[in-house]
């Protein structure tokens, strides 16, 4: 009896070091770094999406945005949630863009009345990367710290897989 609570102590120890381990290696643990830019932010070309996360429409801007930023060599790819889904049947509000100083074709254009931003450096596996909920606070208790007001608009830039910026454009 007692060699098998061993055995199952010792198994659950090793497991939780191999968890610790993998968790570590895709970036559970890099540090989220959180500069203040004293510049306007970039303007953004795109499309936004109203409706449900399954739509087919989504994908489609997803793909057209795509499409454009493999036609301009150093853009990336931005989404602002205005109404983020609480649930798969749940309405959505989605801006998908790139950054673009001037307007393309049919897309909207979006610049942005501001004279600063806070900018979350997040990077690691999709897998263990914190939640949007975990930066915008994060952010928050930054600008808070530091005397600085947020306006609520927060931007997604997709730099790779493994790299993403959120942009808290200040008041």
């Amino acid at each position: 009896m007692k060699k098998r609570i061993l055995f199952g102590l010792i198994f659950l120890a090793l497991v939780a070091v191999l968890g610790f381990w993998g968790f570590d290696r895709l970036g559970g643990n890099n540090p989220i770094i959180i500069e203040l830019v004293d510049s306007k932010p970039e303007s953004l070309a795109g499309r936004t999406f109203e409706g449900i996360p399954q739509d087919e429409k989504l994908a489609n801007y997803f793909e057209e945005i795509q499409t454009q930023k493999g036609l301009k060599p150093g853009t990336y790819l931005h989404t602002i949630y205005e109404v983020e889904p609480a649930g798969k049947l749940d309405t959505m509000k989605v801006f998908v863009g790139i950054n673009q100083a001037v307007p393309l074709n049919d897309f909207e254009f979006k610049t942005f009345d501001t004279n600063g931003y806070l900018v979350a450096k997040i990077s690691g596996s999709r897998w263990v990367m914190p939640g949007p909920d975990a930066i915008k606070e994060k952010l928050q208790n930054y600008a808070q710290e530091n005397g600085l007001e947020l306006n609520g608009i927060f931007i997604d830039k997709i730099i790779s897989e493994k790299e993403v910026h959120v942009l808290a454009l200040l008041k």
